[in-house]
């Protein structure tokens, strides 16, 4: 039995369609990510799931259960928003408990999860205090402190890091993947962030404009994505392109031919003409010989380097071991082989082969 099924999903808000047919279904103890770009529903979709919004057609299924039409209070789900949400008049532990409270809990069984929740997000010290006098960092602890103590079917996370700094977003989304491990229980995370997604995500639903572009494991969505969008979002840096057309059995841009993997060179007969050409950036390598080009821009950033070049195909980032030797307005060589190519018709914009 599947933990949470969305079946046929669609919303309209004054006749603009802002969902138009999600389907995903998840096992228990799954980790799913929405995935995808502001405006592209996936907040939306969350609050449908959490019983904020009525969807305009279609049903979610929480285990068995139809919870469509269903009250937020009905629905088994604890939710963490990206603004905390945290009472500003009580302390952590009143914060914590509070949920338990409602639910008429004994005082003894409260103040017992309160420390068990407490201990288990290292905020044991923190109890006493209020919302104001805590971090960033103190405060997502305890709206998922919150939502850990009420043991719910089925967690939900609205951007919970967003507002976060750089450094205290690597640490909780660490936090939260423990955290996962720990439980197990069923999470829908909603994020813009595809590192994020990548690092946290049993499997995603990358969306946009409504439609799920793709689901599947960061694995698959990374070395096999169905879209250009999906390749295009997903991956840092971003992948370069390489607008090809058909010449007799292969394909060529600015008269040089490129090479295809045996799967994609009997898929182009599909193929209405052009494509494009991709390569992520950890495919490109220096070498002696290949394509030619000068350097454009040098990023070091430590471990790597990305190094930009202007080819006769266009400008392409390589993702480099280490430091180069290599300096802006140098002459190199990039090289790559036909299996770490992702082929797309440029007119549907979907994988070939």
């Amino acid at each position: 039995m599947q933990a949470l099924k969305i079946e046929g999903i669609r919303k309209t808000f004054h006749q603009t369609e802002i969902l138009k047919g999600i389907d995903i279904a998840i096992e228990p103890g799954e980790f799913l990510i929405l995935v995808g770009p502001s405006g592209c529903g996936k907040s939306t979709l969350l609050s449908m799931i959490a019983g904020l919004e009525q969807p305009s057609s279609g049903r979610i299924l929480l285990g068995e259960r139809d919870i469509t039409a269903l009250p937020s209070k009905d629905r088994d789900i604890a939710m963490v928003f990206q603004s905390y949400a945290l009472y500003p008049n009580m302390n952590v532990a009143q914060n914590i408990a509070f949920g338990l409270e409602m639910r008429k809990v004994p005082k003894p069984e409260r103040a017992a999860t309160v420390a068990r929740v407490a201990a288990m997000l290292q905020i044991e010290h923190l109890l006493e205090r209020r919302p104001a006098q805590l971090s960033g960092g103190q405060r997502q602890r305890v709206a998922m402190g919150r939502a850990l103590a009420r043991a719910p079917q089925l967690f939900l996370f609205d951007e919970p890091l967003s507002n976060l700094d750089a450094k205290l977003r690597v640490e909780m989304r660490a936090e939260i993947k423990l955290l996962h491990q720990r439980t197990r229980t069923t999470t829908v995370y909603v994020t813009h962030d595809q590192v994020e997604a990548m690092t946290l995500g049993d499997r995603i639903a990358v969306m946009k404009d409504g439609q799920v572009q793709q689901f599947g494991t960061p694995h698959e969505i990374y070395t096999r994505p169905a879209t250009v969008f999906v390749a295009e979002f997903i991956g840092s840096p971003q992948i370069n392109w390489i607008a090809a057309q058909r010449q007799g059995a292969g394909l060529a841009a600015h008269g040089l031919e490129l090479g295809l993997n045996g799967e994609q060179a009997a898929a182009l007969s599909a193929v209405g003409g052009e494509c494009l050409y991709g390569l992520r950036p950890e495919a490109l390598q220096l070498a002696g010989e290949g394509l030619p080009g000068r350097v454009h821009m040098i990023e070091p950033t430590g471990p790597e380097t990305y190094l930009c070049a202007d080819t006769p195909v266009g400008r392409l980032t390589a993702r480099v071991p280490g430091e180069v030797r290599e300096r802006v307005g140098d002459a190199v060589h990039l090289r790559w082989v036909p299996e770490a190519v992702h082929l797309f018709d440029a007119g549907t914009q979907r994988r070939v082969a």
